[in-house]
């Protein structure tokens, strides 16, 4: 009815211009609304109905399998209104949403993994009236039915992939590395190592809801922009990916690396002011206090025992601490010298029964009671401990720590995967500096006195000396009051153990790494999906 008033309008207005010309006759002087019936196309008539009919079919003929292609079905399959049209065909919305859409290539994304050429060309046939298609006629509800449900597809992936990421690292990452299988471990079929401990937002069925109802209420534009990464290093990945020559594994790295500036940790929206980051490919450690930052070489995990990626905050730090060796590694390593006194003296190893923290000396404890896990092998602290003279210790479920090391040799390699998880660091005295508030010089020069003294002898006895001949009463040699066994971190600084493959420096110059676990690649196979 809307359109026959409109055409009736037009007629009068004729009518009425016309009769200022006395020698003419209208033609439209008895023409009413029925009377325009005939002018009435059913090519160009919406019916709901109809659209709902196609939309049932595209639902039955989508086996993609994301998440957001699931809650699109979902959302059609339980009678959802429609989103991008209505009686007056298209707004602006489709523009906008196809504007943002546009930028998936500059992503490194493929447009049809998110139907962009078959919306453009939908789009082009409302808006031209065009319903032939190599001779036969197209019905516009099949295309508005087409444009609905595919705008909503492309929407929520897009925006849960550009808010979330497009890959789940919970999932992804945990699922590479097969535990060894061991008897009443709990594992119905396979367990795996956990290797990714960062807590990460993911989207809940809220934030589809959110979603939608941005695109129902016009509030689409400011939604798009705010789902954005926002962060720098996302920008300049971005920027490095806009070059025309870049293809190939270079692509991938980048990609890969952008999805990871996607994912938002839970703990913080940005880093703080003070922060510790670990970056694997790069075995490096940035300190950064604003705007100044302590970097430094770092050892982390061999390829068989990986250094878990983990966020947590650095409580204390420890002088000289005991090492108390992991199961895993008592039974690799250890085990098979079981009852060798001399070389667990020579490794200043000693063994305590867990439950009535007794010493035992070495020659009583047989393979099988090592194996048993009854009991601990502990490497006394100080000088020649494998954890080195100072340990940052932080909640986690791994004992995986920051540390000094006995075998400062390493950090002369480009390739720095050597320990069994926890993170060397070759500045340990400057990072154990950094973690404190108050420089105070007294407390520097206990940390320093600490971790250069020797603890594990002390000097007794008599002897002469050389100025006077007197023979006189040995005095132990350390000063117990510049010992510092333990020093609160007030406030904890936050640690980040992170896996970034291209990662700015000190300087902030973009700088690419090893895939020294894998990780790129097994992201890239999953990105496929978007590529």
């Amino acid at each position: 009815m809307t359109f026959l008033k409109h055409v009736l309008g037009l007629l009068l207005m004729a009518l009425f211009l016309q009769s200022c010309h006395d020698n003419i006759v209208n033609p439209y002087q008895k023409v009413d609304l029925q009377a325009l019936e005939d002018m009435k196309s059913s090519s160009y008539a919406l019916n709901s109905h109809k659209i709902r009919k196609y939309i049932r079919n595209l639902v039955r003929q989508d086996n993609d399998s994301m998440i957001a292609d699931y809650r699109t079905r979902g959302y059609y399959l339980d009678g959802g209104d429609f989103l991008w049209i209505d009686r007056q065909g298209l707004d602006q919305r489709a523009d906008t949403l196809m504007e943002y859409l546009g930028m998936v290539e500059r992503m490194g994304f493929d447009k049809k993994k998110f139907a962009i050429p078959q919306i453009d060309k939908d789009l082009q046939r409302i808006r031209q009236l065009d319903f032939i298609d190599d001779g036969d006629t197209i019905d516009i509800n099949q295309v508005m039915a087409r444009l609905e449900y595919n705008l909503t597809k492309a929407f929520l992936r897009y925006s849960a992939g550009q808010r979330y990421g497009f890959v789940n690292p919970t999932h992804l990452l945990n699922r590479i590395d097969e535990k060894e299988q061991v008897k009443n471990n709990g594992c119905d079929s396979i367990c795996y190592e956990i290797l990714f401990d960062v807590p990460i937002e993911h989207p809940s069925s809220g934030f589809y809801q959110l979603a939608i109802s941005k695109v129902q209420h016009h509030c689409l534009g400011d939604f798009l922009k705010d789902i954005q990464p926002n962060d720098s290093l996302y920008n300049k990945l971005l920027a490095r990916l806009g070059d025309e020559k870049i293809g190939g594994d270079e692509k991938n790295k980048l990609v890969c690396n952008l999805e990871r500036c996607r994912w938002r940790m839970k703990d913080s929206k940005t880093f703080p002011d003070k922060y510790v980051l670990v970056n694997v490919p790069a075995f490096q450690l940035y300190a950064h206090d604003g705007s100044d930052v302590l970097a430094m070489r770092v050892v982390c995990g061999k390829y068989k025992t990986k250094t878990p990626l983990l966020t947590s905050k650095i409580k204390r730090m420890e002088m000289n601490p005991q090492w108390i060796i992991p199961k895993s590694i008592v039974e690799k390593e250890i085990v098979r010298h079981a009852g060798n006194k001399q070389w667990f003296d020579n490794h200043r190893y000693f063994i305590r029964n867990r439950k009535t923290g007794k010493r035992i000396e070495p020659y009583k404890v047989s393979w099988s009671m090592l194996k048993s896990g009854n009991y601990m092998v502990v490497q006394e602290g100080g000088k020649g401990n494998s954890l080195g003279r100072i340990i940052f210790r932080f909640d986690n479920q791994f004992s995986v720590f920051l540390h000094d090391t006995s075998s400062p040799g390493a950090f002369g390699r480009d390739y720095r995967g050597a320990s069994h998880g926890c993170v060397r660091v070759q500045k340990p005295f400057d990072l154990a500096v950094f973690m404190l508030k108050d420089k105070d010089k007294n407390t520097i020069e206990k940390i320093e006195y600490s971790m250069t003294a020797d603890v594990s002898k002390k000097e007794v006895g008599t002897y002469v000396d050389p100025e006077t001949g007197e023979v006189v009463e040995r005095k132990d040699t350390l000063d117990k009051d510049k010992i510092i066994r333990s020093l609160e971190v007030t406030p904890e600084v936050p640690v980040y153990i992170l896996y970034y493959t291209i990662f700015p420096d000190e300087k902030g110059e973009l700088k690419e790494y090893k895939d020294v676990y894998g990780y790129d690649k097994v992201m890239t196979g999953h990105l496929r999906n978007y590529m």
